[in-house]
């Protein structure tokens, strides 16, 4: 994961990656409400249904609800990494915000140097 990140920033630049995060986070929200829609859908089917359409509706609500927890996850994984990486983009020296090129990669963490002053800092990144 971190290996995506470096590269990605040392590509697009910081702010890009940054948007691209949030884009991508939100889209897993919105899967996740959609989810949830079907799932009140699938309920409610299930609840007038009979015999063998009851049972595929069963299947119907444990599938939304699958997915809807599996998208929840990924919203709330994604926007938590993006705002912890944003929370360290700013030069210690100089105080611009996210213009900085990545130097290094570790595990973890990645070595950056402010493009306005050469201050070097580490950005570490969560799990």
């Amino acid at each position: 994961m971190n290996g995506r990140l470096f590269e990605s920033v040392k590509r697009n630049g910081f702010r890009k990656w940054y948007e691209r995060q949030l884009l991508s986070s939100h889209a897993h929200m919105v899967l996740a409400f959609l989810s949830m829609i079907a799932l009140v859908g699938s309920m409610e089917a299930q609840r007038h249904a009979e015999g063998l359409t009851q049972a595929v509706d069963v299947l119907f609500v444990l599938v939304c609800a699958l997915i809807g927890i599996w998208a929840l996850r990924r919203y709330l994984f994604l926007l938590m990494r993006a705002e912890e990486t944003a929370n360290q983009a700013t030069c210690p020296d100089c105080g611009d915000y996210g213009r900085f090129r990545p130097v290094c990669e570790r595990i973890q963490a990645m070595d950056v140097c402010c493009r306005k002053c050469s201050r070097q800092w580490v950005i570490t990144t969560p799990k």
